[in-house]
Formats: structure tokens, sequence, C-alpha cells
């Protein structure tokens, strides 16, 4: 099977479990675009940026020393963004409304994020 459509399938998955997501995207840590379904037309600059939060956020937590980083959170006016490294090799970022449930969000993140690393593994 084609590793982006089994990603992609994910992150439809990962909308159906937790309904105050906005839309979601999975780049390479490089920052190159894999799947997404966001409605926003910088697709191509959110991954970017997001290779680039997960760069920092991997040098804070060892800096730190505060073990291997599990998430990124960004919460805002507007909502929240959170950033999951999806194994060595891919970063899933996911978007929420103001009113969401941090505590899905984060559950269902990791476990997307996951299932994601796994089927990278595959390929």
């Amino acid at each position: 099977m084609d590793l982006r459509h089994d990603i992609h399938r994910e992150l439809v998955v990962l909308r159906e479990r937790a309904p105050e997501i906005t839309g979601a995207l999975t780049c390479t840590v490089d920052g190159l675009l894999v799947t997404t379904d966001l409605a926003i037309s910088s697709t191509e600059q959110t991954a970017a940026l997001t290779s680039a939060l997960l760069s920092l956020s991997r040098q804070m937590t060892d800096l730190a020393r505060i073990g291997r980083l599990e998430e990124t959170l960004i919460s805002a006016a507007q909502g929240h963004t959170a950033c999951y490294a999806a194994g060595p090799t891919l970063v899933l970022t996911v978007l929420a409304g103001p009113g969401a449930n941090l505590g899905l969000l984060r559950i269902e993140g990791r476990r997307a994020a996951d299932r994601i690393a796994a089927i990278a593994g595959r390929g």
C-alpha cells in the first residue's frame, strides 16, 4: 500500500476520534509535507515551521534534562496547535479550536503519532 495514503487515513481517523480537531498534517523532520487535511493554503510553510518547532523543542528537552519529547503545545486566543514526533523521521501537527479538550487532544495526538510512526517503519 501507499504510505502517504495510509498516513492520510490516520489523519482522518484522528479527526473522527476527536471532532474538536480542525486539521492535521504530517511532514518529515526536514519540513517536507507528506500529507495534510488542513483547510489553509500555507501547508508547505506550516510543514517547515513544524520541523523547526520539533528541533527547538527537542533541544529544549535535552537542555532541561527532562527526558524524551512527547509534544509541543501552543495555545492561543483562537485555538491550539500541538506537534508530536512520529518516529525518527516524521512529525504530526494537529490544530484544534479554542474550546478543545486538551486532554483528549493530547491522548489522540500521541496515539496517531505512534500509528504514523509504525506506518513509516513499514516503508
